[in-house]
């Protein structure tokens, strides 16, 4: 990878939008977006050493350690893209304050540093509102928002006309608790970046092409 790759970490609370405005911005800076859960997924479903190793952790219901993550993660930012890597949009990694270090320093080996770290802000009550809104199809599995994307009959599937459900992990009391976990394991992070001058809010609570500007203009800004 060259030097002066632009290698950037998107900070937000669930339901803040984050991977659909990594995707699109990705896009915009013909850079790859790296999806923490997408790694996994591959390295699992492809039977890579890297994802044996972490199903030896998972077989046996431990973490998988920072180390192999961030293995993954440097694995991914060099495959596939030769030399002219441009670097990565990292979402879902780092989550704890050791596997930020720990890209700092696999980063510095390199000789890169991060350009930027955007936080996609959204409060409380609208992460609630958003999250717990979604309903999913029991027949077909098409997805709907009951504020953004609505069914045109209440609990009926516009596509196969199946029963449409709250899923487990969209309810008020999951989210709650997937909002503490956000804190508890972001918390240091956010604070992690501010001190080193990379960290820049961005407002999520607008339309999704409004955040996208805002989310361009900063990155532009810091390279």
């Amino acid at each position: 990878m060259s030097t002066d790759a632009t290698t950037i970490v998107l900070l937000g609370a669930p339901g803040a939008g984050k991977g659909t405005q990594a995707v699109t911005l990705a896009e915009h800076l013909g850079i790859p977006h790296v999806s923490s859960g997408d790694l996994f997924r591959y390295n699992l479903s492809q039977g890579t050493e890297l994802g044996k190793l972490a199903k030896s952790y998972m077989d046996k219901g431990e973490l998988v350690p920072d180390h192999v993550t961030i293995s993954m993660v440097m694995d991914r930012l060099q495959r596939g893209v030769g030399h002219d890597e441009k670097g990565a949009i990292l979402d879902g990694f780092p989550r704890t304050l050791p596997q930020a270090k720990a890209l700092d320093e696999a980063l510095a080996e390199k000789g890169q540093q991060l350009a930027i770290v955007p936080l996609i802000v959204v409060s409380d009550k609208e992460v609630t509102e958003r999250l717990t809104a979604r309903r999913i199809c029991r027949n077909c599995g098409a997805t709907y928002h009951l504020i953004y994307k609505a069914p045109s009959k209440e609990g009926v599937c516009d596509a196969c006309g199946g029963e449409l459900y709250q899923r487990d992990d969209d309810s008020p009391e999951t989210v709650q608790f997937r909002l503490y976990t956000y804190y508890k394991e972001t918390g240091p992070l956010i604070g992690y970046y501010y001190a080193k001058d990379l960290l820049v809010e961005v407002n999520g609570e607008q339309g999704i092409a409004e955040v996208q500007a805002e989310l361009r203009a900063a990155v532009e800004k810091a390279l």
